[in-house]
């Protein structure tokens, strides 16, 4: 173990196997070899309760699994999680354990090397172009083929077609298993933070009208020229009373950033804009920079940059410098982020606003096309033997009280031994200096799981942070977006939609990327600017053809899933 590529020029994967066979394919097995189990190693994955393998099964049968990880979390084999699944299953997995570089530097060599290859791969990280490519390749084993010895993952299949639809691939089977944790937060990543002492200066001075010192508590809904006067009154004033008057930061955020972005400021202007600027529509695939609108809310944010209403370092500095520099002296006037308590020394400072209202009486925000639900996440390869066993333990992942330890940390190291009332898991009480972020990542190992609204009811509680981000979402921005307008879920291509994406959706993000942050930070677009670029999006960039991909994948979504829903009822 914990052997990896030291030379640029070998091309072997080297791994200590036992699991690892070149036999007959996996998926040709005759019902024998199953029962070959069963009867001498005890193998039975109807009882969530009962070990997988007998006493001898654990002794005579073992898996590698090659995964990456994070920096701060224990090797694998070391996690208590890993160690009470192996108590529980009987089944034994050896990790390999990388760093997320190395497994980027090594992930076409595993996949090339069919001598000397892992049973599985964690965290794969998997495309669906990857996956189809590899399929074909008969690399992947076809997961939809063992759904007999994975009774969780195929009741989860069963009660969401949805998710079935975003995991099936072209020819109608599944190659990889999913993360799904669904909070309802990834869709809207952004909240309008505002220092209610620096805008009671503002309004006191009579700089701001409208608007009364009763009216700075979370909710307050600020129209575009109040907001741009209240950040004129924070630019020219020393708002925080250090003798200075130009260290304060009248409106802040995280340029691109998936959380913390700009995206909100598009709102003003009705548009439901986002980093890919791709969203749904009444089920439409739009693109926001095809919209007339688009323009009109580009030049007029340019001239909040342009007039120093939007620090200029919002679209240079990283989340962490971000999150670093709102320590300390109260220098951000306003900010977008999911909550200040993450962001300033002084969140009891702050008041969460409604989105902005724009000239024209708009007000909408950003819709995230982040995932709750992440394809590609595990893969195995088609020449594991007794791949049966290991696709029954690693179903146990989705069992609720599995899944939350998988994703939080263990039971006697994050969660108390003992339920609560209600039979949820109960967070233990932090000891020491570290932080819950440092023992979640210490303790758990992410990746496969299965949390959504029965886990979160029945099993265990949100995160204190992540309920309160929650329920701010839920007052002030989810209320703003129409009901006509969805993310774009993962979509599963045909290899003939992939080459279109691969051939041009690069090429076009790049253009878009590079005229937008010149546009923002250099006084705007002019009509002739405009024209080209509209003429290039639908030219050399080829936008019609990828938005006419998109629209056929998703196309398929809806039919997929209403078919399954049909199905069911």
């Amino acid at each position: 173990m914990k052997r990896f590529l030291a030379l640029a020029t070998v091309a072997a994967f080297s791994l200590s196997l036992t699991a690892c066979g070149g036999g007959d394919n996996a998926a040709e097995k005759s019902s024998s070899d199953v029962d070959a189990l069963v009867q001498n190693y005890g193998f039975q994955w109807t009882d969530p309760d009962a070990p997988i393998l007998n006493d001898a099964g654990a002794d005579a049968i073992s898996f590698n699994v090659y995964s990456s990880k994070n920096a701060s979390a224990l090797d694998y084999n070391d996690m208590k999680i890993m160690q009470d699944l192996h108590d529980q299953t009987n089944v034994t997995v050896n990790w390999e354990n990388v760093s997320e570089s190395v497994y980027g530097q090594q992930k076409n060599l595993i996949f090339g090397n069919a001598d000397d290859r892992p049973d599985a791969i964690y965290h794969a990280g998997m495309s669906a172009g990857e996956i189809i490519r590899y399929a074909q390749r008969d690399v992947l084993l076809p997961i939809s083929d063992y759904l007999e010895y994975m009774p969780n993952f195929s009741k989860i299949l069963e009660e969401r077609p949805d998710i079935r639809s975003q995991i099936t691939s072209e020819d109608g089977k599944i190659y990889s298993l999913p993360r799904v944790e669904e909070m309802g937060l990834l869709q809207n990543p952004n909240l309008l933070f505002l220092n209610k002492n620096w805008a009671k200066q503002a309004v006191d001075a009579g700089a701001v009208t409208g608007i009364t010192d009763a009216d700075l508590v979370d909710g307050l809904t600020l129209t575009s020229d109040q907001m741009a006067a209240m950040l004129t009154y924070f630019r020219d004033n020393d708002m925080n009373g250090n003798g200075q008057t130009d260290d304060e930061r009248p409106l802040s955020f995280v340029y691109n950033n998936w959380q913390g972005n700009q995206c909100d400021l598009y709102g003003m202007f009705g548009l439901n804009d986002n980093l890919e600027h791709r969203v749904i529509v009444d089920d439409k695939v739009t693109y926001t920079v095809q919209d007339e609108r688009f323009k009109e809310a580009t030049n007029y944010i340019a001239g909040w940059v342009s007039d120093g209403l939007i620090d200029m370092v919002s679209f240079e500095q990283s989340q962490d410098n971000f999150l670093a520099n709102g320590k300390g002296e109260e220098t951000y006037g306003a900010f977008y982020w999911w909550e200040s308590e993450t962001v300033v020394s002084n969140p009891e400072n702050y008041i969460v606003c409604a989105p902005l209202v724009g000239p024209n009486g708009d007000q909408t925000i950003c819709v995230s096309n982040n995932p709750e639900i992440s394809t590609g996440e595990l893969v195995f390869f088609n020449d594991v033997e007794n791949v049966e066993v290991l696709l029954a333990y690693f179903d146990r992942y989705y069992d609720p009280v599995i899944s939350a330890q998988i994703n939080y940390g263990p039971i006697g190291i994050v969660y108390e031994e003992q339920p609560d009332e209600n039979g949820m898991l109960v967070q233990k009480e932090l000891t020491g200096d570290m932080t819950a972020d440092e023992l979640r990542l210490q303790n758990a190992p992410l990746g496969i799981c299965y949390l959504s609204d029965y886990a979160w009811n029945n099993v265990v509680h949100m995160e204190p942070r992540a309920q309160l981000r929650l329920e701010r979402l839920k007052a002030y921005a989810t209320p703003y977006v129409p009901a006509n307008v969805k993310p774009t879920p993962n979509l599963q291509f045909t290899m003939e939609e992939l080459n279109v994406i691969s051939s041009y959706e690069s090429n076009l993000n790049d253009y878009i990327r590079t005229n937008l942050i010149k546009w923002l930070t250099t006084g705007g677009v002019s009509d002739a600017d405009w024209a080209t670029f509209t003429e290039d999006l639908n030219g050399r960039t080829n936008l019609t053809a990828i938005q006419e991909v998109y629209q056929a994948a998703y196309d398929r979504y809806i039919s997929g899933s209403a078919t399954a829903e049909s199905a069911e009822s």
